[in-house]
C-alpha cells in the first residue's frame, strides 16, 4: 500500500492584487515587489511585520484611490466628481482637508447621508428579522 501525500501548493497572487490587499499604490512599491508574485504566506508576513518601505508608503503615500477616498471621507465616485483621478500623498490629502473645497464638503455630506441610509436600512432589516422570529 502506498501512501499519497499531496503537498499543498501555496496560493500565489499578482503584485497588483497584493498591493490592493495591502492598501498601497503599486507603482510606488519597490521593483522587486512590483515585478514578482506574492504568496499568501508572504502577504501575511508583510501585514504582520511590514518592512520599512511598506510603513513609509502607508504613512506618506502616494495612496491609491480607495485609501484617498477613505481618508477624505468620500466615495471613489465622489473623488472623480471632485476631479481627483490620481493617487495623492498624505500631505496632499491633509492639504485638501484644510482647504475644504466645495466639492469635498458636498461629497462628505453625500457620503454621510449614504451611511445614515445604510444604517437605517440595516436596522429596519434587523427589526423585521426580530419580528419574524416571534
Amino acid at each position: 500500500m502506498t501512501s499519497h501525500t499531496t503537498a499543498k501548493t501555496p496560493q500565489i497572487m499578482k503584485a497588483a492584487t497584493a498591493a490592493k490587499k495591502l492598501g498601497v499604490y503599486l507603482p510606488a512599491t519597490p521593483a522587486d515587489f512590483r515585478e514578482g508574485a506574492v504568496s499568501r504566506t508572504e502577504l501575511n508576513a508583510l501585514q504582520a511585520d511590514p518592512p520599512q518601505w511598506l510603513r513609509d508608503l502607508r504613512r506618506d503615500g502616494p495612496h491609491p484611490r480607495p485609501v484617498v477616498a477613505a481618508r477624505l471621507g468620500v466615495s471613489i465616485a465622489g473623488l472623480a466628481r471632485g476631479g481627483v483621478t490620481e493617487p495623492l500623498t498624505t500631505e496632499q490629502i491633509d492639504a485638501l482637508k484644510r482647504e475644504s473645497p466645495d466639492w469635498l464638503v458636498r461629497e462628505r455630506a453625500t457620503q454621510a447621508e449614504v451611511r445614515r441610509e445604510e444604517a437605517r436600512v440595516k436596522e429596519q432589516r434587523a427589526e423585521r428579522a426580530r419580528a419574524g422570529e416571534r
